[in-house]
């Protein structure tokens, strides 16, 4: 007996609107729970996921017939005052938890203060949440939203095959990302060859910190915005790929290791008129220590990416999707 067997190409229109409805119901999902303000994780998990949505929006633009109530500018609206309340959730936990056990009674007593200051700041940022989310702006987001994966527009390029235009969407970010000038902080050019100057000290490293330390903060911007593109199209490849998202989320978390002690530190400052290093010298050690430990994780991943050879190897892996067709018609893995 013969049976005909229908395959159906995954479409740069299904990955596109699969994608957002995935992350816009992830977002929404924590609405209810953000605003009561149980648990700072119903936050982070609401503020992933509009990261998420918005990087489908841009990632997907030359597919997207978008209302303008759900344009990218209008997610990064939402994203960024719910970051503001993350940011001090994450100062405050790191404050209490990580440095504070860890310090002299005189200097405890210093930072209960600005543990004051902080709480008080956190207060204001929650009420910012609130409004946002009671807002008509933020209601007409949703409802867009809403609609347009009832009955998703798209631009005339969305019926191509994903499979095939897939390199054309991711490489244009990685080229960015390896092409950062923040590859070369800490970096040796010995012509033709960059090494990693590995006999650097805490106190070498806090200098070079203070000097191009934001270079390295938009460096980590950068890969989180790969990461959450490349998080798209897993299913489409394999294992090495994988491989190459958890090297940029690595890359990710230890630069942002450092850019925490870095805020906090900034946070401090602007809390207080004195010298830090002078009236919480122990304080300043841990973060010290901390920041260098975030740096030795960071140059064993400059290390690697500054080889020509591994570079290529991503690319390499970028243009060869494995994943092209969908058999009768069923949907591939969850994004």
């Amino acid at each position: 007996m013969n049976v005909k067997t229908s395959i159906k190409v995954i479409t740069l229109g299904d990955a596109a609107s699969r994608a957002i409805e995935k992350y816009f119901h992830k977002s929404i999902a924590h609405e209810a729970d953000v605003l009561k303000d149980k648990d700072p994780e119903e936050l982070h998990q609401m503020r992933v996921g509009m990261r998420r949505l918005r990087s489908a929006v841009t990632g997907f633009a030359p597919v997207l017939d978008l209302p303008k109530e759900a344009e990218e500018g209008k997610i990064g609206k939402i994203a960024r005052v719910l970051g503001n309340l993350r940011d001090l959730d994450v100062i405050l936990e790191s404050l209490q938890n990580r440095y504070y056990p860890n310090l002299p009674e005189d200097e405890q007593e210093i930072l209960d203060k600005a543990l004051l200051n902080l709480l008080k700041q956190r207060h204001r940022a929650l009420k910012a949440v609130k409004s946002i989310l009671e807002h008509k702006s933020y209601q007409l987001l949703k409802k867009s939203f809403a609609e347009w994966l009832e009955k998703p527009k798209y631009r005339a390029i969305s019926e191509l095959p994903i499979a095939e235009v897939l390199p054309d969407l991711l490489l244009p970010q990685v080229s960015e990302f390896f092409l950062h000038p923040g590859w070369m902080v800490g970096a040796e050019v010995d012509s033709p060859d960059v090494g990693v100057s590995d006999n650097l000290s805490s106190e070498d490293v806090e200098e070079k910190l203070a000097a191009e330390g934001t270079i390295l903060h938009d460096l980590r911007k950068q890969a989180k915005r790969v990461r959450y593109l490349m998080n798209l199209f897993g299913d489409f490849y394999g294992d090495t790929y994988e491989g190459y998202v958890e090297d940029v989320k690595e890359i990710q978390e230890c630069l942002g290791d450092i850019q925490d002690t870095t805020v906090l530190e900034e946070s401090l400052g602007d809390l207080f008129e004195f010298d830090l290093k002078k009236k919480l010298p122990e304080f300043e050690k841990l973060l010290a220590k901390n920041r260098y430990a975030g740096w030795q994780k960071w140059q064993v991943l400059q290390r690697r990416y500054l080889s020509s050879q591994v570079r290529q190897n991503f690319r390499s892996t970028l243009i060869r999707p494995t994943v092209n067709a969908d058999v009768n018609g069923d949907a591939p893995a969850e994004y």
